[in-house]
């Protein structure tokens, strides 16, 4: 009566969008924490080892030292960039406890979910909504750009950030929906009117959430797949490591064909591992 089915089914529709989105969301939240601790891994055990050999292999091949030299700059990088996020997650926590911020204040967020899925995020997805580098953003502004993807602001058409967020998950809850809930009153004929644009409100956001939630299922297939190839990386090259430093001469020019190949084989891991440190997902 009065369009009310409309507005029900159009709430419906728009409550199963947003919770397929906070589904799909923390699953790209986990994604990225285990990216960036293989990540963690590869720019310190994985870079570690391959230090000790160099300095430990006489008459290295130009080619292994040339590969090394990249993946120590690519390591410095990513050591560089957690430790900036990390000083400013601890900051952006201590404004937050001495000025009692809430809402969508940075800081809020590092203490609820944590500076380590802040810093995952941030290394994972390179830009903020803005498009600036959240790694190139400064102060509260770089833990605030990723906690407000991490709180929903991604889903906000045009990166509202973190407020624009939970005003759409609000709007899907009971309190966005109280207006649907008020007790009948007035004309029909504004009843009726007010129903259809409730649903017509209601379907255009989820046209919007069910558009975002595409968009995080290709992100979470590739973060999963940068996990993945990081620790198979991660992973070869240490035991490369091991083979030669057991099997192999300390001076390279005394090396075999198969001795060679292994070598050969470890800078291909070690030149996979300097792309993927610095690979980021755009979303």
């Amino acid at each position: 009566m009065f369009n009310s089915s409309v507005r029900r089914e159009a709430r419906e529709k728009l409550e199963k969008a947003v919770n397929r989105h906070e589904f799909i969301r923390k699953s790209v939240e986990r994604a990225s924490v285990q990216l960036f601790k293989q990540r963690q891994r590869a720019a310190g055990e994985v870079i570690e080892r391959v230090e000790e050999y160099v300095n430990l292999l006489s008459n290295s091949p130009k080619e292994f030292e040339r590969s090394v030299a990249r993946y120590r700059i690519e390591v410095s990088r990513f050591d560089k960039t957690v430790q900036r996020l990390d000083v400013e997650a601890i900051k952006a926590s201590n404004i937050a406890s001495t000025t009692g911020a809430v809402g969508g204040t940075a800081g809020v967020g590092v203490a609820a979910l944590g500076p380590t899925a802040a810093m995952a995020v941030a290394t994972t997805f390179g830009t903020a909504s803005t498009g600036t580098a959240i790694s190139a953003l400064s102060g509260a502004a770089a833990t605030n750009a990723a906690l407000a993807w991490l709180g929903g602001g991604a889903i906000a058409a045009g990166g509202g950030g973190m407020a624009a967020g939970k005003v759409l998950l609000a709007f899907a809850g009971p309190v966005g929906w109280t207006i649907g809930g008020l007790a009948l009153g007035g004309s029909a004929i504004y009843l009726n009117k007010r129903n259809k644009e409730i649903a017509e409100k209601a379907t255009q956001e989820r046209v919007k959430v069910e558009a975002e939630v595409r968009s995080l299922e290709t992100a979470n297939r590739e973060i999963k797949g940068l996990g993945q190839r990081t620790k198979e990386h991660s992973e070869g090259c240490l035991a490369g490591l091991d083979w030669l430093t057991n099997h192999a001469p300390k001076n390279y020019r005394q090396f075999n064909l198969g001795q060679k190949e292994r070598l050969t084989a470890l800078i291909n891991h070690i030149r996979s591992l300097s792309q993927l440190l610095k690979a980021e997902v755009a979303l």
